[in-house]
């Protein structure tokens, strides 16, 4: 991208043109407007996802309440939230330093 380019444009194409998305969500993930944006299009197309847990257990992915966010782009963002829950990923361990397959697991 270029300085001037769209933001949301340029991620939009990006990801309705790819076949896999990876979402790497962390204990601020849920924050991010941006990811939660990428992370309810990834669903919405119906892309494959591909989570891997970066120092956090899929029970604890929970949108906070955002006062900017209509309630629709919230309950959005909650469904994706919820369908990457129960997806099969991986996780990653900072602390130990080690990737483990996670079946499930919450």
């Amino acid at each position: 991208m270029k300085p001037g380019h769209k933001l949301f444009e340029h991620i939009n194409k990006a990801i309705h043109s790819s076949k896999v998305g990876v979402a790497v969500p962390t204990n601020r993930y849920c924050n991010s407007y941006f990811c939660l944006h990428e992370l309810a299009l990834l669903h919405e197309s119906k892309k494959r996802v591909v989570p891997i847990f970066y120092d956090i257990k899929p029970s604890q992915l929970q949108v906070e309440g955002n006062a900017r966010c209509p309630p629709q782009v919230l309950q959005t963002f909650t469904s994706a939230l919820e369908e990457t829950k129960y997806t099969v990923g991986v996780t990653f361990d900072s602390l130990n330093g080690y990737w483990m397959e996670l079946q499930r697991r919450i």
